[in-house]
């Protein structure tokens, strides 16, 4: 249960936000676009970021440059 300590885990990199334009989830609600996010893991597909809710999220790297 690793990701229970992701919050805390050092910042790996930072990245931004270039769009929201998902096809089936809605992540403009927790995403803004032209904003930093620290990313606390990653994975061939997915960012595990501190997003604007503040708790950790998995996201597609496509919303990010």
């Amino acid at each position: 249960m690793i990701h229970l300590n992701w919050k805390d885990a050092p910042t790996i990199k930072t990245i931004l936000c270039t769009n929201t334009d998902a096809k089936k989830y809605l992540v403009s609600n927790v995403l803004t676009v032209g904003k930093e996010y620290e990313v606390k893991n990653e994975t061939e597909e997915f960012y595990f970021i501190i997003d604007n809710t503040g708790l950790v999220g998995g996201y597609y790297k496509d919303y990010f440059a």
